[in-house]
């Protein structure tokens, strides 16, 4: 149950993407950052993944801040990224990588796969990842495989 202004909102009732109300469904930070440390976790163990694992540092401790704090402002709760880092623009901090199809799939199948394990409501999960698929895109767009 979602909460909105004091009032509790049914899955029915949530207009995911509405001021902080996906920020909330996704468990405000500690829910972000589980979420987080699971997709890193798969992209470490997942065959899939080890195209794109090989795109980041070894240590992945500052990805796992990065992305928690992305997301936490881009899901409505507080922009954390810019507070600590700078104004984001996604397609361009990736544009030096060589994201083609398979890399943004890999991408995509260990956020799924991490929101899949969360206790998140089934209707948020499905919003969660449909809308993690046009950053998803837009890098492939910007960073297209040499």
């Amino acid at each position: 149950m979602i909460k909105t202004n004091g009032k509790a909102l049914n899955p029915s009732q949530t207009q995911y993407g509405q001021q902080d109300t996906s920020y909330k469904a996704a468990g405000q930070l500690p829910g972000i950052t589980q979420l987080v440390d699971l997709f890193y976790d798969n992209m470490d163990s997942l065959a899939v993944a080890s195209v794109i694992r090989n795109m980041h540092p070894q240590d992945l401790t500052e990805s796992r801040t990065k992305l928690a704090y992305f997301l936490s402002g881009w899901l409505g709760g507080p922009k954390l990224y810019s507070q600590h880092y700078k104004p984001i623009g996604i397609p361009a901090v990736h544009k030096h990588l060589p994201v083609g199809q398979s890399e943004a799939e890999a991408w995509l199948h260990c956020m799924k796969q991490a929101i899949d394990q969360q206790p998140y409501e089934e209707a948020f999960k499905d919003y969660f990842i449909k809308q993690l698929r046009v950053p998803a895109e837009r890098i492939k767009q910007v960073c297209s495989k040499q």
